[in-house]
């Protein structure tokens, strides 16, 4: 199935005969499905920390930072913004010259509400001569839209969403990148510094670098800080091969094999790279102006606080278990915050005997820590919170995502339609164990979460292997604690008219 010339472009990615092998054969075979036990709600595997509580658990981060750890603030940037532009991309390419679907519409209608506005029209000046005003009085709608999106113009179908105009200010606009700064300087800064690192596309990364150069001045003069910034790109040994229909690898028109980007999932092995005690993660393009920045800053410093206990809680016991002097009673104690606080229960637990029970709870407390922030659901796709069955037999919680549910059976259909609560990509993670040292991510993932998705390249059906998503498989076997947080922290800009909602204005 592959020849000579396939295996140099293999060797060539880093990738091994046996990852592309196996790979091919996972086309064929699939991936099980989940099993669940329920979704996750309030009281059932999700907390809703009363205003008490939250003030303790806020005090409790700020005593942490100024302990000293290393705290950094991880964006995955690395997605181009054309998807956002798809209706403007139509419309330019439509067979009439008026705004005519309610999008096109709104988008003109508004169009001195962008933050991006004076660019636009700036650009619309020296390509067309004329401004954004006498162009919509001439009707010259496309002209406008072609100067948004086009290499000539602002670029906008082709630039990373991480680099767009999105909120006003009194000093100028600001980008997501901008916004994400000043987000670390509040909430995740440590010793006088905040560290983030954003993971971008390798067409992308000299663009982000200049942009930071520009700007990061400004916000340290702001906030009295100084800023570590560092970039990683998603590692072409972690792209997985396409296939034909028939599952025989997909080959282009020059004949050698279709490699694509494994999903957000490959970026584990960027978060591993990260040298922390504490790190934030939460997408680019979920950002707002200042004026609403106080709920967020508010609930992140909540659930970084509720990490922090609850990780020093289970060092303080695995130092117990490595005591060798652990009582049946202390056993039993360790046993329900296991179960309690980290939301995992084995129901054969009570028939271990201690060595057993010492050496499940010393597995269960010795990995990884996220804690996740939850927001109702309003009908938003995607991911939600489950209580679900691991291959050990234990329950515990996880992010699942719809491709990863058996859609034949019923119960698990109405789990999922029926899920209180919504995945935002609201996380603070722990990463070093308690001796300090880095936990290797990867030894977390569980490999049998990926899934098949179904694409196409110049007209041909493909299909494309994800791996296991960076919040969902990729993170299986983390400790895991959900947390309800408001539907103010959450406002991703999924097209160019999420701008004009209030919340971006």
């Amino acid at each position: 199935m592959l020849q000579e010339k396939d295996l140099k472009q293999i060797a060539q990615r880093g990738i091994s005969e046996e990852q592309v092998e196996h790979q091919l054969s996972q086309f064929k075979s699939g991936f099980p499905f989940l099993k669940l036990e329920g979704p996750a709600a309030i009281s059932n595997g999700i907390l809703a920390p009363t205003e008490e509580e939250r003030k303790k658990y806020i005090e409790t981060w700020k005593d942490y930072k100024q302990a000293g750890h290393e705290v950094v603030k991880f964006v995955p940037a690395s997605g181009a913004a054309s998807r956002m532009f798809k209706d403007m991309f139509a419309f330019v390419d439509a067979d009439y010259n008026e705004p005519t679907t309610d999008f096109e519409k709104h988008y003109f209608e508004h169009i001195r509400d962008f933050a991006f506005r004076e660019e636009l029209c700036q650009k619309c000046r020296d390509n067309e001569g004329k401004n954004i005003r006498t162009l919509l009085e001439e009707g010259n709608y496309k002209a406008i839209a072609r100067n948004m999106l086009s290499a000539k113009g602002l670029n906008y179908g082709q630039l990373p969403k991480g680099l767009l105009l999105f909120h006003n200010y009194e000093d100028g606009p600001r980008t997501p990148m901008e916004e994400h700064l000043v987000e670390a300087a509040l909430y995740a800064s440590s010793n006088n510094e905040a560290h983030i690192h954003f993971t971008v596309s390798h067409d992308h990364l000299e663009l982000f670098k200049a942009k930071v150069a520009q700007k990061a001045a400004k916000y340290e003069e702001m906030f009295n800080i100084k800023y570590v910034i560092t970039f990683s790109e998603q590692k072409p040994s972690i792209d997985t091969i396409a296939a034909n229909p028939d599952g025989t690898p997909f080959r282009q028109e020059d004949g050698s094999l279709l490699f694509r980007p494994g999903g957000h999932g490959a970026l584990i092995e960027n978060l591993n790279e990260i040298a922390a005690d504490v790190v934030f993660i939460k997408n680019i393009d979920n950002v707002v102006p200042d004026r609403l920045k106080d709920v967020t800053v508010e609930y992140k410093q909540l659930l970084a606080g509720i990490l922090v206990a609850l990780q020093s809680q289970a060092f303080a016991y695995l130092r117990l278990l490595d005591s060798g002097n652990c009582s049946h009673e202390q056993l039993m104690e360790i046993s329900r915050f296991v179960k309690d606080c980290l939301f995992c229960h084995n129901a054969d637990a009570d028939k271990l005997d201690d060595n057993a029970l010492a050496a499940f709870l010393r597995k269960k407390l010795n990995r990884p820590m996220r804690v996740c922030g939850m927001v109702k659901n309003v009908g938003e796709p995607g991911g939600g919170p489950f209580r679900t069955f691991n291959s050990d037999g234990t329950v515990s919680l996880q992010i699942l995502e719809s491709s990863q549910i058996d859609k034949k059976n019923e119960e698990y259909l109405r789990m999922f339609r029926e899920g209180t609560h919504f995945n935002p990509v609201d996380l603070v993670c722990a990463i070093r164990d308690y001796q300090g040292k880095p936990f290797n991510l990867p030894d977390f993932v569980d490999p049998m979460t990926g899934f098949i998705s179904q694409k196409s390249k110049n007209g041909r059906e493909l299909q494309a292997l994800e791996l296991p998503g960076l919040w969902n498989g990729a993170m299986s076997d983390w400790s895991t604690v959900f947390v309800e947080v408001p539907l103010a922290t959450f406002n991703p800009v999924k097209t160019v008219n999420d701008l004009l909602r209030p919340e971006h204005q």
